[in-house]
Order: C-alpha cells, then sequence, then structure tokens
C-alpha cells in the first residue's frame, strides 16, 4: 500500500490542487474582496510559468520528493515516530501538527534571513493578492524549501500517509488564504480560530513592516498567536491596503516570468519592511 501512494501521491496531490484551485478563483470572481490592480492574464502567465519551473526543478534534483523521503526514513527506521510505538492516529496528528510548526518557522526565518529574504520577495512582489499568489515562488527558494522537508522528515520520521496529508492540507490552505474571496465576517471570526484565512494572510503581503513581519502561518492560525505575530486586520482596512513591494509595484517583474527569476539578483528592489541596505 505504501508503495502504491508513493506512486500516486503526485496524481492525488495534483488533482485535490486543481479541484480547490478552480474553486477558489470561482470563488474570488463572483464574491472578490479587492478590486484587482494588474491584469489577471499577464499575472497569471507569469505565476503559472514559475510554477512550472519549480515543478521540473524539484523533478530533475529531488526526484523521490517529500512523500520519497517518508518512505526511506520508514524503510531505514529513521526519524523520532519510527523509533515510538504510537499509534497510527496519533502519529498521524502529532505529524501533521509538528510539519506545519516547522513549516510556520522556516517561513518567519525567511523574512529574517537576508539572503533568504532575497528569494522570497519574490512572492511578496506581486501588486496583487489572489489564488495566483499561492504558487509564485522562485525556483531556489522551492528547492532549499525541499532540502529543510528532507532534514526535517528524517529527523522527526512521520509515515508516508502523513506526509501525504501534510503537502495536501500545505498546498491547499495557501490556496485558500491566497484567494481574493470576500468571506463573511462571522464566518472568518470563527475559522481563523483554528485556519488562516484570506483575510488574515493577506495583512502578511501589506508594504507596511508591522503587517508584512506579521501572520506567517500558512494552514494553522494558532503559531502567530502562540510566537507573537499574529496581526487581526491590517491598519488601512483590505479594500485600501496596499500590497507588494513598493518599488515594484506597476513594475515589469510583476508580470514577466524573466524578470521574477532575476529579482532576488537586483539590489535596488526592497518593501517597507526589508531595505536592500540590510542586504549583502
Amino acid at each position: 500500500m505504501t508503495a502504491d501512494l508513493i506512486d500516486n501521491e503526485a496524481l492525488i496531490r495534483l488533482l485535490v490542487f486543481v479541484a480547490i484551485f478552480i474553486t477558489m478563483a470561482a470563488w474570488e470572481t463572483l464574491a472578490p474582496r479587492r478590486v484587482r490592480l494588474v491584469s489577471i492574464a499577464s499575472r497569471w502567465v507569469a505565476n503559472f510559468g514559475i510554477l512550472l519551473v519549480d515543478v521540473l526543478a524539484v523533478r530533475l534534483l529531488f526526484p523521490i520528493a517529500a512523500v520519497g523521503f517518508a518512505g526511506v526514513a520508514s524503510a531505514n527506521g529513521w526519524g523520532l515516530f519510527n523509533l515510538l510505538d504510537l499509534s497510527v492516529w496519533l502519529e498521524c496528528v502529532l505529524g501533521l501538527i509538528l510539519l506545519d510548526l516547522a513549516i510556520y518557522a522556516q517561513h518567519v526565518i525567511t523574512h529574517k534571513v537576508p539572503v533568504l529574504w532575497r528569494l522570497h520577495r519574490v512572492h511578496h512582489a506581486d501588486p496583487d493578492f489572489d489564488v495566483s499568489t499561492a504558487i509564485r515562488f522562485h525556483p531556489i527558494e522551492i528547492l532549499l524549501s525541499m532540502l529543510f522537508k528532507a532534514v526535517l522528515i528524517f529527523t522527526i520520521g512521520p509515515s508516508v500517509v502523513t506526509v501525504i496529508l501534510f503537502e495536501i492540507l500545505l498546498n491547499g490552505c495557501a490556496v485558500f488564504n491566497h484567494a481574493n474571496a470576500k468571506l463573511p465576517e462571522s464566518v472568518d471570526r470563527v475559522l481563523r480560530r483554528v485556519l488562516v484565512t484570506p483575510d488574515m494572510h493577506r495583512v502578511h503581503h501589506s508594504t507596511t513592516r508591522t503587517e508584512s513581519d506579521s501572520n506567517f502561518g500558512f494552514s494553522l492560525s494558532i503559531w502567530d498567536r502562540i510566537f507573537g505575530t499574529y496581526q487581526p486586520q491590517p491598519h488601512d482596512g483590505h479594500e485600501n491596503m496596499t500590497i507588494g513591494m513598493p518599488t515594484a509595484r506597476g513594475h515589469f517583474t510583476s508580470a514577466r516570468l524573466f524578470d521574477m527569476l532575476l529579482l532576488p539578483f537586483w539590489r535596488k528592489v526592497g518593501t517597507a519592511s526589508k531595505t536592500e541596505s540590510s542586504l549583502p
């Protein structure tokens, strides 16, 4: 069964991702939270283009990916969970929680370490905020993230099923919380007690430093509250807040794949929360 899951995990994840993406894209089209500032066609071509580069890079350098790492760890008895006699359900729940905490920590680090911020700013340079923003990451950042997952999985030792579930949840939640979708405030207030909602994560894409340095969670919202990085709402409101990076707003870097790939190596680009004077 484990071998079958590893062989089919890419297809399973793809089908779930496409279903969630289409659902959220339809939602944000029918009930948008904010007025779009940039042509959806130009942004989506670039954002899907960099996703394709990311997928090819991962498949080339990490052909077994995160689920394969879990299979290797299980087969060799590597990792904490492979040394403990835990029930399947307990191991799964603890594994999902620990993996999500690690991704939260990784996200914080990408904002604090200058060289990593250079890569991560490709994601933040998007002048609009919608489902396609969720797939906009520089390939080098994606490869480093996969390396981090490998170390994490070999250390914790989660099962193949746990890793598949986590990858599905992580991708699905990222698409959900990047959607330009209007969620009733009463529903948002309840839902964000557990999950990161679009209104909660949108604050993180603000050009205001105190806001972009908050709400780092991707799936569970509890980490921002526990570690003091929670910001309930943007100071200027969701309709009037400024998203992206000040010097990149309206610039062709937001709409051309080649320039997105070069963005980490440009010196004259920053945000209100990160300036080039702090970078090497």
